[in-house]
Order: structure tokens, then sequence, then C-alpha cells
């Protein structure tokens, strides 16, 4: 287990119980029982969060003919670029130059 998880549990649990001792004493205040509400609500806010699970994407690529891989070349430098260092963003692949700086987006180019 995670630390976020470990601290995730003790809050509820600390939370839970705070809650029922509002609950409890709501018979003497009824404003009581809308904080104790409250504890309850973050409570299990705090448990959905550290017990959902990440979503996995995964991406397939289907390609019509022969594919040949080309080196990466800097357009400002013409330097060599790493191909592990290309970050997606927003659906377009980009590339950092580590000799200029420069970023630059990766096109492929018509093979006729």
């Amino acid at each position: 287990m995670n630390l976020k998880t470990v601290l995730g549990a003790i809050a509820i649990a600390v939370l839970f119980f705070f809650g029922i001792i509002f609950a409890l004493a709501s018979t003497y205040a009824p404003t009581r029982l809308i904080v104790a509400a409250l504890l309850f609500v973050v409570s299990f806010g705090i448990a959905y969060y550290i017990t959902r699970k990440p979503k996995t994407i995964i991406q397939r690529l289907e390609l019509s003919g022969q594919m040949k891989a080309v080196a990466l070349k800097c357009p400002n430098c013409s330097a060599s670029v790493n191909a592990n260092k290309i970050k997606i963003v927003s659906g377009v692949p980009y590339a950092t130059c580590p000799y200029c700086g420069q970023t630059f987006e990766i096109t492929e180019e018509p093979k006729w």
C-alpha cells in the first residue's frame, strides 16, 4: 500500500467516527445532523477517490503497407533526435532537439 491509501483510510475512519458522534448528538441540536451528513459525504468522497482505478487506454495502429523506420532529424540543426523522447500533445507528436532545443512537430512525408 502507498502512503496516499493509508492516509486516506485514516481520514475516512476519523471522519466517519465523528459523523456518527455528530449524528447521535443531533437529538440535542438539529444543526449537528447537517454536520454529520457533511462528514459522511466527505468520508465517502475520500473512499471513492482512493479506491478508483486508473483508466488504461490502448491504441492500436493498423498499417496498409510496409513500414520502414527513418532516423529523426531536427529541421533546425539536422541533429539526430531520439525517437523515445517523442511527446504526444493533443494527438500530435512533438519532439525536442537535445542540441538546439527546438520543439518541432513530427510529420510523415508522402512516399510518392
